[in-house]
């Protein structure tokens, strides 16, 4: 379901940056928004294998599912809110720090997945 939840709006999120927020958006930031976009996508397909992937361990999946949905939550909704900033006029510079730790958060969520595959395989 999150994973549907995740992929569904970032169809719509995509729709949004590219027909309403276009002429909105310095070009950079619109670069960044669909940056945000491609990754929330990417980790919603992610999540999509994680629930139909079945030799993982549920406590295993549970934490790999845990550090890809905080990741998509910093990382891409940190570049929206930061992309769109000159719309809402809403400095939110202080926030900046949360789009690399989400992308740490994802990266992690990926190395523990790898982690417990070669320890499962080495069983």
């Amino acid at each position: 379901m999150t994973a549907v939840a995740f992929g569904g709006s970032a169809v719509a999120l995509g729709a949004l940056g590219a027909h309403g927020l276009k002429e909105q958006l310095e070009p950079e930031a619109l670069e960044s928004f669909r940056t945000g976009v491609q990754y929330q996508m990417y980790h919603a397909l992610f999540l999509l294998f994680l629930g139909l992937e079945k030799t993982l361990d549920p406590r295993s999946r549970k934490r790999v599912f845990g550090l890809v949905v905080t990741g998509i939550l910093c990382f891409s909704f940190s570049i929206y809110f930061l992309s769109t900033a000159g719309l809402t006029g809403w400095d939110l510079s202080a926030i900046g720090w949360i789009t690399p730790l989400g992308g740490v958060l994802l990266i992690s969520g990926w190395g523990y997945l790898l982690y417990r595959i070669f320890r499962s395989k080495g069983r």
